[in-house]
């Protein structure tokens, strides 16, 4: 192995990386290569990159864009987006035909409620023509229509993301109960689990004592460079998350979405964050395993800990990618999967049969228990939980893994090509010990 010294800084990793000496490799990378024995001291990496990606509720945009001649009308009251409800201001508008919207990431569409701002969002960044209707306060009704290329402002704004993993749900109750944390209901008597979190690839699980993550670290949101503003809502020492921004106009558009829960929708953004190895310490956690990152499982009607297991229990050894296979398809009258797939990937077309939208799919695996016909294949695993008396199957996951190993990768990609700096934070995040 390579010399160690006690610490190191960034400007001096930021070196290695100019002049191409430098080892940058994925957490999963190091993982896969500690579950093969390999050691490691602190001269033998310089830096990880890390990834999540996931339903984030607390994710918003603020657009700004004109969308009719000045004084076509006095004020803009209330406006939709593809149905989707905007929030008016805060700056006023009156008379200029310029509006500045507020987005908020959960609102659902008032026309269709399987479409929400997650789908908006993909829309636009997908470079589709969106439909912007508009009441004024003088009861007018006008309609435009515009495409990102069109809105010179549009900034995704993370308000909550990027937990340090997060929980897993078993519903304990006789009867199943309609949950955000499940795409339809979560059966009851503990016959299925849900959860969230990307285990060890988890930014803040790699570096939980945030010494390279701070106000104004570089990171990717959605495949945009962006930056981190402060800690994130509800953080707490325990259960710590953070806050950005990054340009919707640079996204792309396989690392966001909508996500249909049992509430209505939801949104998918994806975050990848590079990490300095700049002492032994840090390197302690870069070098943890899923198997050695705990998950709570809680009682999803209460949130009340029911048990603790690990993240090995429900990634190590099950299948990240949901595989597709036509052939085992039985060709049902009414298509289960299609009806229920939260992200939309599924649908039955009358002349080439059932379609799976290979590049849309999160991976989520809720067609694989309802598959008749198998095909849609995954291992997502079961779990044994102290006191109940049979395993308890995954059936949902609300988490990524192979987008946020794309995002990691695409990150490494970055750095090794001088596309993206590696800076020290300007500010330094305090989190407080209540959520």
């Amino acid at each position: 192995m390579a010399d160690s010294t006690s610490s190191r800084t960034f400007l001096e990793i930021q070196k290695k990386i100019d002049s191409g000496d430098v080892v940058i490799l994925t957490a999963q990378e190091i993982c896969d290569r500690v579950r093969g024995g390999e050691t490691f001291d602190l001269g033998d990496i310089d830096v990880v990159t890390t990834a999540t990606s996931a339903l984030m509720s607390g994710t918003y945009a603020v657009l700004s864009f004109k969308v009719a001649e000045p004084d076509t009308f006095t004020k803009a009251e209330k406006v939709w987006i593809n149905s989707v409800p905007a929030q008016v201001g805060p700056c006023p508008n009156e008379r200029i035909g310029i509006l500045d919207l507020i987005v908020l990431g959960t609102q659902t569409s008032t026309s269709d409620p399987e479409y929400g701002a997650g789908d908006l969002f993909r829309d636009l960044v997908s470079g589709r023509q969106v439909k912007v209707e508009i009441l004024t306060d003088e009861r007018q009704n006008l309609t435009s229509f515009t495409t990102l290329k069109q809105i010179p402002h549009a900034m995704l704004h993370a308000s909550r993301n990027a937990f340090k993993n997060y929980l897993a749900f078993v519903n304990p109750g006789k009867t199943e109960i309609s949950t955000i944390f499940h795409s339809k209901a979560m059966k009851g008597n503990y016959e299925e689990m849900s959860f969230c979190g990307c285990g060890e690839l988890n930014p803040l699980e790699n570096d939980p004592e945030l010494k390279t993550i701070g106000i104004g670290t570089r990171v990717l949101i959605n495949g945009a460079q962006g930056f981190v503003t402060g800690p994130g809502t509800r953080s707490s020492v325990d259960k710590p998350n953070l806050a950005g921004v990054a340009d919707m106009h640079q996204m792309d558009p396989h690392f966001l979405g909508g996500f249909n829960t049992g509430h209505g929708p939801d949104i998918i953004t994806t975050w990848a964050v590079a990490i300095p190895v700049l002492d032994k310490d840090m390197l302690t956690h870069i070098l943890k395993t899923d198997d050695q990152i705990p998950l709570k499982v809680v009682d999803v009607r209460t949130r009340k800990p029911i048990g603790e297991i690990t993240y090995g229990d429900v990634w190590k050894k099950t299948g990240h990618e949901v595989v597709f296979n036509r052939e085992n398809c039985l060709a049902c009258d009414d298509c289960s999967v299609e009806e229920i797939c939260p992200v939309k990937e599924v649908h039955v077309d009358p002349d080439t049969g059932l379609q799976f939208d290979r590049l849309r799919c999160f991976h989520c695996g809720i067609c694989v228990s309802l598959c008749k016909g198998g095909a849609f294949a995954a291992d997502l695993g079961c779990v044994q939980l102290d006191g109940v008396d049979h395993p308890v199957p995954v059936t949902l996951r609300q988490s990524d893994r192979v987008k946020a190993l794309k995002a990691a990768r695409d990150l490494k990609d970055q750095i090794k090509k001088g596309q993206f700096k590696i800076t020290a934070p300007v500010g330094k995040i305090i989190f407080s010990d209540t959520p």
